[in-house]
């Protein structure tokens, strides 16, 4: 199977996955977002059609061809094993991963997470519906020890068990990460509003979640936090309101200031990452010392936002959840990583 047909099968996989998402389809969906939230509670159906809708969008066919072109179309020599261990704290967020190993060239091997291993399956089953020449390419296995070449994510401590493991060959292995948004104290309620989707998608359970700002010192918290109050229905998940009473027991157990919407609470912490339900934040004073600690965490920073994507780098607010293809998690370019196999 040559490159140009690997490239429109994973068009034709985005076509299928819009159509999935159209009114006519409902109950095709709605099947699906059901399966799923039975495999995983925190997959419910608005969370599995954002995940799906990002693919979508994704495997449009001029940006795929456009990202893909810059690398090289066939292997060199030859396909190779790449075993891939899957996260699976959000829907289908091995998805990036399994395209960029296939539409390479090489072979997956792909060890799912136990939390994501309904949709992973569900959107295999449909490429290789797509082209039936991808079930050659494409193997689900619990032990990777076939693999010429690893891509793992997990955890700092998943990582080192990585490492140790997948070490000596060709590897790329992700740690914690965590995104940051910058406030200036000048956006617009509106824009507040869309910066509800980077906080409360997927529940924050992704990497791309932000879970800590930086505001400028005075900051008025309380106008954010009533930009934010669309996406008080968080609440009605069982696991979240589990999560949100527990916090806001311990904060007020040990004294802790805070600012408490009824769904979110805001604690200033030099701590990057937050449990669910909580919203860490670090004030700064000019713009020097906003730079400087963005400097000193961008090693443990997956992605940044700001209003209207202003802040160099960044993305615009509500934009988080949809990276685009060469978005590579922790920076690292995946598909100039397969391309060098050798």
């Amino acid at each position: 199977m040559m490159h140009a047909d690997r490239l429109a099968a994973f068009v034709a996989l985005g076509q299928r996955l819009a159509a999935l998402l159209a009114p006519a389809q409902a109950e095709e969906l709605t099947e699906l977002s059901i399966r799923a939230r039975n495999n995983n509670p925190w997959f419910d159906a608005p969370n599995v059609r954002a995940a799906l809708e990002s693919i979508a969008e994704m495997l449009r066919e001029e940006p795929l061809r456009q990202w893909a072109g810059r690398y090289r179309p066939e292997p060199d020599p030859a396909p190779r094993l790449v075993g891939v261990v899957m996260a699976g704290n959000i829907p289908l967020v091995g998805f990036h991963d399994a395209l960029c190993v296939l539409l390479s060239g090489h072979q997956l091997l792909a060890k799912l997470s136990s939390d994501d291993t309904l949709l992973m399956r569900w959107i295999l089953q449909e490429l290789t519906s797509i082209e039936p020449r991808f079930t050659e390419a494409v193997q689900l296995v619990e032990r990777l020890n076939a693999a010429d070449a690893f891509i793992a994510t997990g955890s700092d401590n998943t990582a080192r068990y990585f490492e140790y493991y997948f070490g000596k060959k060709p590897h790329i292995i992700r740690r914690n990460r965590t995104s940051l948004a910058v406030l200036t104290g000048h956006e617009t309620p509106h824009e507040l509003g869309l910066l509800g989707a980077d906080i409360f998608r997927y529940y924050g359970l992704g990497c791309r979640n932000v879970s800590k700002l930086y505001a400028p010192v005075g900051y008025d918290f309380p106008l954010l936090l009533d930009a934010l109050q669309p996406w008080h229905h968080a609440l009605h998940h069982n696991r979240y309101q589990n999560n949100y009473d527990y916090n806001k027991s311990i904060l007020l157990v040990n004294a802790v200031p805070h600012l408490d919407s009824g769904f979110l609470l805001l604690t200033e912490s030099a701590r990057l990452v937050s449990p669910i339900s909580v919203l860490h934040y670090s004030t700064y004073t000019n713009e020097v010392d906003q730079v400087d600690q963005l400097t000193d965490v961008a090693a443990q920073t997956q992605c940044l936002v700001s209003g209207g994507g202003q802040y160099p780098g960044s993305f615009a607010f509500g934009r988080a959840q949809h990276p685009g293809l060469a978005d590579y998690a922790d920076g690292v370019d995946t598909m100039a990583f397969l391309a060098d196999l050798s």
